[in-house]
């Protein structure tokens, strides 16, 4: 299959005299598509201005997502929450081991869940969107004693997930990741995500859903621990209509990384009936030879993906998190996204 969608993240919701030109410029770079990543505080603050910004990117010609960008930490995003500084700590998660507090909103909590459901119904009912993106949910991960993958700890286990476990099991949580609890944990995110899901179709039936998944293969996620990345599980689910896998950050990696992971991503994609879609790093970090991030745009290409999406626009220009030279890396990736548009 062609590339048909190409696209990158944007964080510009407040004025759209503004954002009428950014979308311009996404066009002028070869992107049909753009994913409006939505912070808590961007859905508080700016909420009259997201319908606004959304028609003036449809009418600029691209597609529209919106992306639940940081919300409770659950999802994926530097963003901050609101939730976490409001609710109660009981609805945050907790480690298994030492029984600590994370932030990081658990998915068992039905306050949790609550609000962002809510989120999802009043984004789907104002705003014509094409679809929603779930960014990378997620379990936190304990961040002792030293290495970021190197605990045995997990989380999450606060006393409402207890409660739900052993109402549904009839026995006490164990504090060690058994094959139940995992399974567990994975059913948890699913109940949360599912309904996100159903309350956006059940406001516009056209609307599609992407999800995007850490790779466990990654150098970044070494560990299952996450609790939330087995690829069959995720890909299988019926209100998935785009399984998306996420960015490769190391770039030292080799150009097979890259191709492997798009490989896999095709295949479960296909025995599932969903669009395959691959994400390009833009942002921090560039290779040595910038055009080797046109060499990745075409071997997810080559190899059947058919959505292409970069973070970020502009590849971060004027954030924390900007490549060392973000025009000439936005020129590259417009270049690149034109290639693959084309062939």
């Amino acid at each position: 299959m062609a590339v048909k969608e190409t696209g990158v993240s944007y964080y510009g919701i407040s004025y759209v005299e503004h954002a009428r030109k950014d979308f311009a410029e996404m066009v002028a770079h070869n992107c049909n598509a753009v994913l409006i990543a939505l912070t808590e505080f961007d859905i508080f603050f700016w909420k009259p201005q997201i319908p606004k910004i959304v028609d003036a990117a449809k009418k600029a010609g691209l597609k529209v997502y919106l992306n639940t960008w940081g919300i409770g930490k659950f999802f994926g995003g530097e963003a901050p929450s609101l939730f976490l500084q409001e609710c109660s700590i009981k609805d945050r998660q907790f480690t298994a081991l030492t029984g600590e507090p994370l932030a990081a909103a658990s998915p068992s909590s039905p306050a949790f869940r609550e609000y962002v459901w809510e989120i999802i119904d009043e984004l789907a009912r104002t705003c014509n969107a094409d679809g929603f993106f779930w960014d990378e949910p997620h379990y936190a991960m304990p961040v002792y004693p030293v290495s970021y993958q190197s605990t045995a700890d997990f989380s999450c286990r606060s006393e409402i997930t207890q409660r739900v476990f052993k109402d549904k099991y009839n026995y006490e949580m164990p504090k060690t990741l058994t094959r139940q609890v995992r399974k567990f944990r994975h059913d948890q995110a699913n109940e949360l995500l599912i309904e996100c899901s159903r309350i956006a179709k059940a406001r516009n039936p056209d609307l599609t859903i992407t999800q995007c998944s850490l790779p466990a293969d990654n150098n970044y996620y070494l560990s299952q621990q996450r609790g939330f990345d087995d690829w069959e599980l995720i890909a299988s689910r019926d209100d998935i209509d785009t399984f998306a896998t996420s960015i490769i950050v190391d770039y030292t990696a080799p150009l097979e990384a890259h191709r492997k992971i798009a490989a896999q991503t095709v295949a479960l994609a296909q025995k599932y009936g969903k669009v395959p879609q691959r994400w390009v790093m833009s942002y921090f970090d560039s290779p040595a030879e910038l055009n080797f991030i046109k060499d990745i745009v075409n071997i997810y290409s080559r190899e059947g993906i058919e959505s292409i999406f970069s973070w970020t626009y502009r590849a971060g220009e004027g954030t924390f998190l900007s490549a060392p030279e973000p025009q000439k890396v936005w020129d590259i990736l417009g270049q690149a996204f034109g290639e693959v548009l084309s062939s």
